[in-house]
């Protein structure tokens, strides 16, 4: 078992350093990295998806070669232009807004920088992460559209299933439910209320690629396979489920490992192109002595991975 420690590149998500653990099994390395604020119990889902991808053959796949979007932090205008055009071809960005402290005259400005750097044909989306109720949101979402120059869509703007539902009820922006389908406990309310147009599939804190495809066949509306944040050894396994769906009608928020300064692997899964090939992400001694977490968080994440294991009722990661 690896601990790893990655800086990130600007503040993203409130944090500046990721966390999280490498295994490997007989198929492989997975990871393990629910964030430091989730429990045991919601980091259950975490560990099947580890266990699964080092211990259980993945299902057929469907394709090679994923689309993906340039996700941009809550960083300035011309941080974002610059993070478009480096992109390796990406032509939909996804652009994190409602960041505490900053105003709607900021989201705003890093939209209009976006667009210009994409073009008039690239997509954006934007993510709010539930920060509005549906009232901030429908205003806050009239004046991004425009600045945007047309939103592809805006993922969980509202905290709850049912302002998610009263928003859609109330704009032609299309919604996509992430924290909705992955936090609550019960996805399915998410179409019962139909509260979402589009879905977010994050395979770790779903439980494995396994559990991902019947949420996706049960649910039955369109999906965006997105990243936790994960080093690339996450991210391949990320992949592995946008490959293995029978449709995919969007670009995957998978082009995440640009916004660390080092990677659990010599070379990041990074896109050419706006794609992602279905790789094989394969850590090295160098990569990870080089990564390795201190030794306080080291025992941390150990006395961690005992208890969600218990939890989960699965053997400790090796």
């Amino acid at each position: 078992m690896h601990v790893y420690s990655l800086p990130l590149t600007t503040r993203f998500r409130g944090i500046t350093t990721r966390h999280g653990v490498l295994t490997h099994g007989p198929h492989g390395w997975a990871e393990f990295s629910p964030f430091e604020e989730y429990d045991d119990t919601e980091a259950t889902a975490w560990y099947r998806c580890a266990w699964e991808a080092a211990h259980l053959t993945p299902p057929p796949t469907h394709r090679t070669r994923i689309p993906v979007n340039v996700t941009i932090p809550a960083t300035t205008p011309e941080h974002a232009h610059a993070r478009v055009l480096a992109s390796h071809g990406c032509t939909t960005a996804k652009v994190k807004v409602a960041e505490p402290g900053q105003t709607l005259a900021h989201d705003q400005e890093r939209l209009e920088a976006v667009r210009d750097a994409l073009g008039p044909t690239g997509h954006i989306r934007i993510d709010a992460n539930g920060a509005w109720d549906p009232d901030t949101a429908l205003h806050n979402l009239r004046h991004l559209d425009k600045a945007a120059g047309g939103l592809q869509y805006a993922e969980q703007p509202c905290p709850t299933v049912e302002d998610l539902a009263t928003l859609r009820r109330r704009t032609t922006i299309p919604i996509a439910a992430d924290e909705s389908i992955r936090r609550t406990g019960d996805p399915h309310r998410v179409v019962a209320a139909h509260a979402a147009d589009i879905l977010i599939l994050k395979v770790q804190p779903l439980g494995g690629i396994r559990a991902c495809l019947e949420l996706a066949e049960e649910l039955a509306l369109p999906v965006v396979v997105s990243s936790a944040l994960e080093s690339s050894v996450g991210i391949a396994y990320g992949l592995q489920l946008a490959a293995s769906l029978p449709t995919l009608d969007y670009a995957c928020g998978l082009a995440t490992t640009s916004l660390f300064t080092t990677d659990t692997v010599p070379t990041p899964l990074t896109p050419t192109n706006g794609m992602m090939n279905l790789p094989i992400a394969q850590p090295t001694p160098h990569t990870l002595t080089t990564t390795a977490a201190p030794p306080t968080v080291r025992t941390w994440w150990e006395q961690r991975v005992h208890r969600v294991a218990a939890l989960a009722g699965l053997p400790p990661l090796a």
